[in-house]
């Protein structure tokens, strides 16, 4: 059968006329029209599954496994070696039978063939360590239920240990234990090791004991070496260990001491209950205590310091007998009480030097802790020692020889540090910025609150040189492959800054905060990934901020917004504000305008202009032409070119 023309021939033509249209439009977006779709499309997957939500929370099968820790070890001061037996209990929540773990051994970096060693520039660095150290691991046995293992590999810092029957899947139990010794170094990548004062040598204690590695949904077994840069990632469990050292060393650790009566003086004693209850500096022992018998619980021999810690990932110790010891409370906004306590030698000691670090101390968690998160852990140490600033949960280690708003900086710094990672447990081995960037964040408000000492993150135009710097790299790159001579811009400055622009630019302070806080929350005591964060934020936050996150947190692009020009509109009701977008991060415009009568307009412009395009029109409407036109009037944007901020121009106020 034939069919009839359905279309009258006028229509007809008509209707081909709309298809050719519609067929031109598709070719012509086809071959790409020019907008900004990349700069705000998703960048990464970031979609949910049953283990990560889209949401940024954790899945309905999140899982993370769990390492309980049982340890006693001696310090021999003669030969500063460090002997030690464990017993390490590890569940296997996560739904796979595991026939191995991985422990890291990170004493194993100070020898002559690691890895670690073997890829420091023969000039050095930061990271330089010993070489005559490691590792000597006896009596290792692994046990899944009646069944005993002693198989085990060691490869540079890790050890790979393996089970005769696997560890079941789904709450899974099995234990490791062994003996260890080493040589303590003097110099420990800046991160423990030994400093001889008059009065005696400070140990350093940390990456101590053998460690389990974290096994998680995104990687399964995380074991990258021990190197340098690169710093942590463990698991969360419970810590009850025991130092036994000479009888005239102070020995003060990560957690709970339990056994106050059996290694302090009732002198001692007495004035730790003082200093408990007191927001005042207490001394339990003063400088010139230091080398008085009488105040110790001993006189010759040895004491078994024994400690606690819950909930951890990791613990630290120090121990001399060169150690002036003084402590104060914290109140946390729960109404519980913490102890924040210092040890230090009489060198270090001074108004303007150690003899404020517990008043620094308290402050700073006090501060966190009612503006983010509460200090779950019962005690706050700093400790002096010849490390540049170290941080582990609980317990700071801090350069000796710092004073006034040095000491500040780094106490500050390191017990942040207690948010971030010890709470929130990102993997520092790869994800720097988020442990350190995050935590020069809060160090930044932290500071200002303090009041003492100038805070300085605000002032990110005095870092244009470096964005503008040809050899500078992304936040993205593991920190074990950044350029050390950029290491302090993209695991701490540049994160932060990124942090400092949503709070105070893009976000504002109420959505900032309650996502932020949220994100704490959320993640406290787990393994969150970048895009965990991401997500979180966005979701509490309300706000698609993928154009932000892919261009500050993953590549190397710039901020540099710039008013072209002004002109009267046609009909004289007003006048256009024309403003390009320079660089290769989108903004959002926030002008400020001054009339002639000297009154002040801001003007707030959303970062959806860019999608389109790199310029934008702006009606201002006045019959009247203003005085001048600013963007980013707080300065709070690090525009790497600020010259063109401003109407009338810096060459106009020349001429």
């Amino acid at each position: 059968m034939k069919m009839k023309n359905q279309f009258p021939k006028g229509k007809l033509f008509l209707s081909l006329f709309f298809m050719l249209t519609a067929f031109t439009s598709y070719v012509a977006n086809a071959q790409g029209l020019d907008n900004n779709q990349q700069d705000f499309s998703e960048f990464m997957d970031r979609s949910g599954n049953r283990y990560r939500s889209a949401s940024g929370i954790p899945g309905p099968d999140y899982w993370q496994n769990e390492a309980d820790y049982k340890i006693k070890a001696t310090l021999n001061d003669t030969q500063h070696t460090l002997t030690g037996e464990i017993t390490i209990n590890y569940t296997n929540n996560s739904p796979d039978a595991l026939p191995f773990i991985w422990l890291y051994l990170e004493q194993n970096r100070f020898t002559e063939n690691s890895r670690g060693n073997l890829t420091t520039p023969i000039e050095g660095n930061r990271y330089n360590g010993d070489i005559d150290g490691g590792y000597e691991i006896t009596n290792l046995q692994a046990k899944t239920g009646r069944n005993t293992s002693t198989k085990h590999i060691i490869t540079d810092t890790r050890m790979q240990v393996w089970f005769k029957e696997p560890i079941k899947a789904n709450g899974g139990t099995a234990t490791v234990s062994m003996n260890f010794t080493y040589k303590i170094p003097v110099k420990g990548m800046d991160r423990m090791g030994r400093l001889d004062v008059e009065d005696g040598t400070i140990y350093a204690m940390a990456q101590w004991y053998p460690r389990t590695a974290v096994y998680d949904d995104i990687e399964g077994w995380n074991v990258e070496p021990y190197l340098g840069a690169g710093e942590f990632y463990l698991e969360y469990g419970d810590f009850d260990y025991e130092i036994t050292a000479p009888y005239n060393h102070i020995v003060v650790g990560s957690g709970r001491l339990e056994n106050p009566r059996e290694v302090m003086s009732e002198t001692m004693r007495n004035r730790m209950e003082k200093a408990k209850e007191s927001n005042e500096t207490v001394h339990i022992i003063k400088s010139e205590e230091i080398n008085d018998a009488s105040l110790k619980a001993k006189q010759s021999g040895t004491l078994t310091w024994h400690f606690t810690m819950n909930n951890s990932r990791d613990i630290a110790f120090a121990s001399s007998k060169a150690f002036i010891w003084d402590a104060a409370k914290i109140d946390l906004p729960s109404g519980k009480k913490a102890l924040a306590q210092s040890v230090y030698p009489k060198e270090s000691a001074g108004s303007h030097a150690w003899s404020r670090s517990t008043e620094y101390s308290k402050h700073s968690i006090e501060n966190y802790s009612n503006k983010w998160y509460e200090y779950p852990y019962p005690v706050a140490t700093n400790v002096a020692a010849d490390i540049g600033g170290m941080e582990y949960p609980g317990l700071n280690f801090c350069s000796w020889k710092s004073t006034g708003a040095g000491l500040w900086g780094v106490t500050d710094h390191e017990f942040g540090h207690n948010w971030f990672p010890m709470i929130v447990g990102t993997n520092e081995r790869r994800y720097a910025w988020m442990d350190e960037g995050f935590n020069s964040f809060i160090n930044y408000y932290s500071t200002l609150e303090f009041g003492e000492y100038p805070a300085r993150l605000n002032k990110t135009r005095n870092m244009t040189d470096w964005f503008n710097s040809e050899t500078r790299e992304g936040i993205d790159t593991y920190p074990d492959v950044t350029n050390l001579r950029n290491l302090g811009m993209t695991a701490y400055r540049k994160p932060a800054i990124g942090l400092l622009l949503l709070r105070e630019y893009i976000l504002g302070h109420e959505r900032f905060d309650n996502a932020f806080k949220s994100y704490i929350k959320t993640w406290a005591y787990k393994h969150p990934q970048p895009k965990d964060f991401f997500n979180h934020m966005e979701n509490v936050g309300g706000e698609n901020l993928s154009w932000f996150f892919k261009n500050w947190f993953y590549g190397t692009g710039n901020i540099d917004l710039a008013i072209e020009g002004v002109r009267q509109n046609e009909d004289k009701t007003g006048f256009i504000i024309t403003i390009a977008n320079k660089g290769e991060v989108p903004m959002p415009v926030k002008m400020k305008v001054t009339h002639r009568d000297n009154s002040i307009e801001n003007i707030t412009l959303p970062v959806e202009i860019w999608q389109r395009g790199d310029t934008w029109s702006y009606l201002l409407k006045t019959e009247v032409l203003p005085i001048s036109i600013e963007i980013d009037p707080d300065k709070i944007l690090p525009d790497v070119n600020y010259s063109n901020d401003t109407w009338p121009s810096n060459s106009f106020y020349k001429n």
